[in-house]
């Protein structure tokens, strides 16, 4: 199903402007191509069709008073908030009261009058979306009205949109022009524009060019100064001059600023930069922020702080942040991106040390009602009702569909009563996405984890498998539900999940996939909130089966009776279970991230230090230096690491020189690259991801061949027996991806191992959101069938509030630990700025620990048992504990005595003979 995508702040024609620094106290339009003189440029239709029309059209008929040019027509209006929008964001100040003008009509069936609103959308990062009412006034088919309102933002968000609505459904909105413009500037806006305070402590030197060119240079191109450019048409978007960079040869070449100096390591800054391109027939282009940082030692580092997408048409914001973790001996901060002979404009730019973000509090959520289904009609006992069809297709009601919840469903609401045995049938399917839908806007509760299950089943007609999928429609953005492969041979299982954390105008769930011409049958859909802490209940008491042993101290080298009643303390000091983090050859520079990760770690892997495109970036150019680096750290720290990845078969991954070899040249290079990864670093790793991502990617074998897989495990065995040798791939524990489902998988490894692969563990990515314990433990039942070792490899886990990661943290730790199959968990990372997902960290950049690294420390407390208690007359003590390090203390009237020992693996009580 096709989601139109918000874009207006990108492809912004820039108002003339007057030279002072303010957009405000003047009489320009905050709105632009405010009379629809270019057309829709700038304008989006929201969740409708918009088109304009010239005053001579035959929609202004029944109208007394006609337009005076050409106006906007809002039609195929489902819903009364679709309308037309505008993104205002670099166009407004904080501070400020802005004055709305508007004028609107209407058009279609309408008796009487309806009403047009004006409303501002606001979008702050990290906690959600918000809707600002300015004004709205009645109007009728006959005659064109005034809208007219004001508002003020008090801060600046992320994102303002501004947007009209407001007629009944099917009645279409017209627009003539539109005006908004500034009637009280703030207190600093004569000096700055935007979210650009003059109390900034702006370490850029010359950030506005009020002096000219000085402190700014080239990077491998010339930079000239501007009041204007393109015939007066590009003005500042504030002050009075902007700088270019011209006369560019490569993408990397750009406008720079030496900040040597200026910025301390270990603290995080923000960056915002306004900007814009021009010429050589580019209308559109990523355009880059980028540190360049040099060591003592001459090591270089390339940190990508921020992009956007540029226009030739307005400026656009960048806005980033980083931190330095070493002390570097020059630092630079540069603009680049676009293709060569295109120039990039530089109105403004930012660096401040960022202020420290408060953390979220926990949502409040009243009522949630766990376990309770919110789809209307799921049974079907009053016929489709509650449901429509998406498309042209055709919905009826058809029985002999399964009585029981699917098994996932099933383990998450426990006793339930049967299935109707009724399901829709869609028929006269003409597209993919068309299938049963229904409108659940005003059901969902924000931060709520929902999981989602139906039965579903293919007709006769299609030609192999077929994917389905439960969707969301959530303001038009796709949301994944779920998804199943499915053989017409049956029912089929699919069990998905989805949160949502920002308010939504509407939300749509539907059902769609096949072929068209294949009908579709669905059965049972159930969405419903999770009680996660129910499952944590459960959890913990397989826990306590799972991982803990049985544990007889044994008492020797003294009279048992003079034992007897000896007091005993158990403590133990460390968990050997294996749980990891990601680490990147950065972040060894930073001593408070060493001290996190020595202490709370047992187990490394590197981001990208070990893959071939970092070891080896040009034919015959080596470095393993940064591994060598961070091995060294790990062996001082006594970590265990795995080796990330040998291959990597997704052809984005692949480097320019292996992508350009001929066959013959390709097989010499795979081997080269075994022999020398796997002979300087013999025994030194415990695993390896050998070709990584083989469900998602062919590069290798597409190449050279099938069988090139399983030699890839093979040879890596003959070179080094030592480590275990892992498949990995991501989706597999979500039923988000029939690519990587759990039955792919296992036949995958089945494949590789009929090859002869010696396959040694499966790795599960685990880069999940709003996960659902029934549904990963399913994955890894399914998996555990092989006999093979898991390990979650890759885990992280995102939401903008720090409670709720916290909690998607605790589901998977808890599901992982409590499962028999399991072997192991490396988190793809902990520290902000150092992630490869946004609000998945756990400690803040500059190392304050938040809810979620809480949580996680609490975990690994949870998780070392402890015992205390007296001597019996056998002279033994018992107690139940994890595996792991113990300290003992048996202290009596005489003296304290303290002993190491050590639990390891086993079913049967462990008995540990202590001699005193």
């Amino acid at each position: 199903m096709e989601n139109p995508m918000h874009n207006a702040g990108n492809n912004v024609e820039n108002a003339v402007r007057n030279t002072n620094d303010s957009n405000c106290g003047h009489a320009t339009n905050v709105i632009l191509n405010h009379d629809f003189s270019e057309g829709l440029h700038l304008w989006h239709a929201n969740c409708c069709d918009g088109i304009v029309v010239s005053a001579e059209s035959a929609y202004l008929e029944g109208i007394s008073e006609k337009s005076a040019g050409s106006y906007a027509v809002v039609t195929n209006r489902k819903e009364c908030w679709q309308g037309l929008e505008q993104d205002i964001t670099v166009r407004v100040s904080p501070g400020s009261t802005y004055t709305v003008s508007a004028r609107v009509g209407v058009s279609g069936p309408l008796q009487g009058s309806t009403d047009v609103s004006a409303t501002l959308k606001l979008e702050y990062r990290g906690s959600g979306t918000s809707y600002v009412f300015i004004g709205r006034t009645s109007v009728s088919k006959e005659r064109w009205e005034k809208l007219e309102g004001t508002f003020s933002l008090p801060t600046m968000p992320d994102r303002v949109v501004f947007y009209l609505e407001g007629p009944s459904p099917g009645v279409d909105l017209l627009i003539e022009s539109v005006v908004i413009s500034c009637s009280s500037p703030s207190e600093y806006e004569s000096v700055s524009q935007g979210c650009f305070s003059a109390g900034d402590e702006n370490i850029i030197l010359n950030p506005k060019f009020e002096d000219g060119l000085n402190n700014w240079s080239g990077r491998g191109c010339k930079v000239a100064l501007h009041d204007s450019m393109g015939d007066g048409k590009i003005l500042p978007l504030s002050g009075k001059y902007f700088a270019t960079a011209t006369e560019r040869t490569q993408n990397w070449n750009g406008i720079q600023q030496e900040i040597t100096g200026k910025v301390q390591r270990k603290l995080a800054y923000d960056v915002t930069a306004v900007a814009r391109i021009f010429g050589n027939n580019v209308t559109s282009s990523d355009v880059r922020v980028t540190l360049w940082v040099q060591a003592p030692n001459q090591r270089e580092q390339y940190i990508g702080i921020a992009n956007a997408q540029a226009t030739d048409k307005d400026w656009v914001q960048l806005q980033g942040k980083f931190l330095l973790n070493g002390s570097p001996s020059k630092v630079v901060i540069y603009l680049e991106g676009p293709p060569a002979g295109t120039d990039i404009l530089l109105n403004n730019l930012i660096v401040k040390h960022a202020e420290k973000t408060p953390p979220s509090p926990p949502p409040v959520i009243e009522n949630p009602a766990f376990g309770v289904n919110i789809i209307q009609n799921s049974s079907l006992s009053d016929g489709t009702n509650g449901w429509f069809p998406l498309g042209n297709c055709t919905l009826s009601v058809g029985t002999g569909s399964p009585h029981i919840l699917p098994p996932m469903a099933r383990e998450s609401l426990e006793p339930h009563e049967p299935l109707s045995g009724r399901y829709i049938l869609v028929t006269n399917r003409t597209q993919t996405w068309m299938g049963p839908a229904q409108m659940i806007t005003d059901k969902l509760k924000l931060f709520l984890t929902y999981q989602v299950s139906a039965w579903v089943r293919i007709g006769s007609g299609a030609t192999g498998p077929q994917n389905v999928n439960i969707a969301l429609g959530v303001d038009n953005q796709w949301v994944n539900g779920g998804q199943a492969e499915v053989n017409g041979d049956g029912w089929h299982e699919i069990g998905g999940s989805f949160r949502i954390e920002k308010q939504p105008s509407k939300v749509m769930v539907y059902v769609q996939g096949p072929s068209p011409g294949v009908d579709l049958m669905v059965a049972g859909v159930q969405i419903f909130p999770v009680d996660r802490q129910a499952r944590f209940r459960y959890l913990r008491r397989q826990t306590d089966k799972i991982r803990k042993r049985d544990v007889i101290l044994k008492f020797s080298g003294v009279d048992s009776s003079a034992l007897l009643g000896t007091l005993v303390l158990v403590k133990q000091t460390q968990n050997s279970f294996p749980i990891g983090s990601c680490v990147s050859r950065t972040n060894i520079d930073n001593e408070d991230f060493v001290n996190f990760f020595a202490k709370n770690f047992n187990w490394a892997v590197f981001g990208n230090e070990l893959k071939w495109y970092w070891t080896e970036p040009q034919q015959g150019n080596l470095n393993y230096k940064d591994a060598d680096e961070i091995l060294d750290l790990c062996k001082s720290h006594n970590i265990e690491t795995r080796g990330h990845c040998i291959f990597w078969d997704v052809d984005g991954t692949v480097q320019p020189w292996v992508r350009a070899l001929n066959q013959k040249d390709l097989m010499a290079a795979v081997q080269n690259r075994l022999t020398g990864l796997l002979s300087r670093y013999k025994g030194k790793f415990r695993h390896y991801d050998v070709n990584n991502e083989m469900l998602h990617g062919s590069f290798y074998q597409d190449r050279l061949g099938k069988d090139i897989r399983a030699n890839m495990f093979k040879t890596a065995h003959q070179l080094d027996p030592s480590p275990l040798l892992f498949v990995n791939d991501y989706h597999v524990e979500d039923g988000c991806d029939t690519r990587s489902s759990p039955e792919k998988y296992i036949q995958h490894i089945f494949d590789l191992q009929d090859q002869g692969a010696p396959v040694g563990g499966i790795g599960i990515q685990g880069h999940i959101d709003s996960p659902v314990g029934p549904i990963v433990c399913s994955a890894l039942n399914n998996l555990g069938i092989l006999g093979l070792p898991i390990w979650f490899t890759e885990l992280d886990v995102s939401s903008i509030n720090e409670h709720i990661r916290g909690d998607d943290l605790e589901v998977m730790l808890r599901e992982a630990f409590a499962h028999p199959a399991v072997d192991g968990i490396m988190l793809w990372g902990f520290w902000e700025l150092f992630m490869s997902r946004n609000n998945s960290h756990l400690v803040n950049a500059e190392g304050d620990i938040n809810e979620a690294g809480t949580r996680y420390l609490a975990l690994k407390k949870e998780w070392l048992s402890h015992a205390r208690g007296q001597i019996d007359d056998q002279g033994q003590f018992t107690f139940r504990g994890f595996q792991g390090t113990y300290t003992l203390q048996i202290i009596t009237s005489s003296k304290k005595v303290s002993k190491t020992f050590v639990v390891d693996n086993g079913d049967l009580p462990l008995v540990v003979s202590i001699d005193l």
